[in-house]
């Protein structure tokens, strides 16, 4: 449904000859914003999601640490695995790749609650990638102490016809 939502907003704003994001003719579009949800293709068959609805609101251009919203993931394999939700609480974009953070509210995962974790999207179209601060740990549980907006390369791929991430890129005043 969110999908469906932004490209119909998308469609909208570019009828009326605004930018993708904009709230109105007169107030300026969010700064930047990470949507969508997909999972990520696995040889082995593991099911795993990860759902963003990140945003950084046009006053807060300047301040990448005051971006709001949610973050999901899950991962399981025959029967076995683990969810997390939780509050983004940092989001960087350029061009078309994303890197936000957040702190996890919610998990049945064992320690998982209150740890800070990282998001990396390209968004690529029907080809998007991922990537995420546990890569190199292999548990979000592992990444202790990791500052705001970090995580790792995007080198996961979507798997096709899963859902699609949305990049709207940071414009910051500072930057030509």
């Amino acid at each position: 449904m969110t999908h469906l939502i932004t490209v119909a907003c998308t469609a909208s704003a570019t009828a009326s000859g605004r930018s993708p994001g904009a709230d109105s003719p007169t107030k300026p579009r969010e700064a930047a914003a990470l949507t969508g949800s997909a999972k990520l293709a696995r040889t082995l068959g593991d099911d795993i999601t990860f759902t963003f609805d990140a945003h950084l609101a046009a006053e807060h251009r300047t301040d990448p640490a005051k971006a709001t919203g949610t973050f999901r993931f899950s991962h399981y394999l025959d029967g076995e695995g683990a969810w997390a939700r939780g509050r983004i609480d940092c989001l960087v974009t350029g061009g078309k790749v994303a890197v936000a953070t957040g702190v996890i509210t919610g998990s049945d995962l064992p320690g998982a609650k209150g740890q800070r974790v990282g998001f990396t999207v390209h968004d690529l179209g029907r080809h998007d990638r991922l990537g995420y601060s546990w890569a190199s740990v292999g548990n979000p549980v592992e990444t202790k102490d990791l500052p705001k907006c970090v995580s790792s390369a995007p080198f996961e791929r979507v798997k096709n016809g899963t859902g699609d991430f949305r990049v709207l890129p940071w414009q910051p005043d500072f930057v030509e």
